[in-house]
């Protein structure tokens, strides 16, 4: 997808690096060499010292760089600036759009974090993905999530991460609405399962993810390829999906975001009709 490579976003938070995790720390290093020189001398603290600076230079490279859809490395900078030029194309999408019972749409903040952060929702940690905090009304994500749907999910580009983030978005919209807050306050037995309440408000934003992709692609924005790789992506993250390549048994009644073939489904129909009143998947018998 096209999009300006100076982009700096307002509504981004940078907290890269202040997680602790991957380098190891100067408190835990002052611990080791303390160690280290009581039992094998200053040689052993020589050793100490090489290994800490192969782990840290080794960390910051498997850290850096994810691929584009055009076969490019991107650096962590460079997709920074990315994550923030489709957060404000999708928000500004939002700002334009009529809202259900309403609501008046502002925005949201988006936090670039390295393995562990604090959220208004409790403590954050990059193996749960990027996640939507509605108390604080907050994007997070480490990104290092796109190095793993690429790598190891089979879903790779631009438009693909780009796609996770209008995802998030979505949850911003129903929190917004009331949405989030009604599932949220229904009994355990309504929101889990197939068929549940957690998986339909995962299905609407992905819903909701289509109407801005619908936008993309009426302004002229998108490049060849872009929408398989939003498919791909929405596929990659089903649960059943998730399920088999953990090599667990396919499990409806734990599903939190709907099947693959749902979550392209719904995705697919925001982009067709860029419509929120499609997007109503609470009152269909199943989703």
């Amino acid at each position: 997808m096209e999009w300006d490579r100076n982009h700096q976003s307002p509504d981004v938070i940078d907290r890269r690096g202040q997680g602790g995790g991957g380098f190891v720390g100067a408190g835990v290093i002052g611990m080791l060499f303390s160690l280290v020189k009581s039992k094998w001398g200053w040689g052993g603290v020589l050793v100490l010292v090489g290994l800490v600076v192969a782990y840290n230079f080794l960390g910051s490279g498997l850290r850096s760089g994810v691929m584009s859809s055009e076969g490019e490395k991107r650096t962590d900078d460079e997709l920074g600036r990315f994550v923030g030029s489709v957060l404000d194309d999708t928000q500004s999408v939002w700002d334009k759009t009529p809202l259900p019972r309403g609501a008046q749409y502002h925005h949201a903040k988006l936090v670039l974090f390295t393995d562990q952060t604090q959220t208004g929702c409790g403590f954050g940690d990059a193996a749960t993905g990027p996640f939507y905090c509605p108390a604080d009304e907050q994007v997070y994500i480490d990104l290092g999530f796109y190095r793993e749907l690429s790598a190891r999910l089979g879903a790779p580009g631009d438009f693909a991460q780009a796609y996770v983030i209008a995802h998030e978005i979505g949850h911003h919209v129903q929190k917004l609405t009331g949405q989030s807050d009604k599932v949220h306050r229904a009994a355990k037995s309504e929101q889990k399962g197939a068929d549940g309440l957690s998986v339909r408000l995962e299905l609407q934003a992905d819903c909701y993810a289509g109407i801005w992709a619908h936008s993309t692609k009426q302004r002229g924005v998108l490049e060849n390829g872009d929408i398989e790789e939003a498919m791909k992506a929405a596929e990659a993250i089903g649960d059943d999906r998730l399920q088999e390549q953990a090599g667990r048994r396919v499990s409806p009644e734990s599903f939190s975001h709907g099947t693959s073939a749902q979550r392209v489904a719904w995705f697919r129909r925001g982009l067709e009709s860029g419509s929120v009143d499609s997007c109503d998947t609470f009152s269909v018998a199943s989703p």
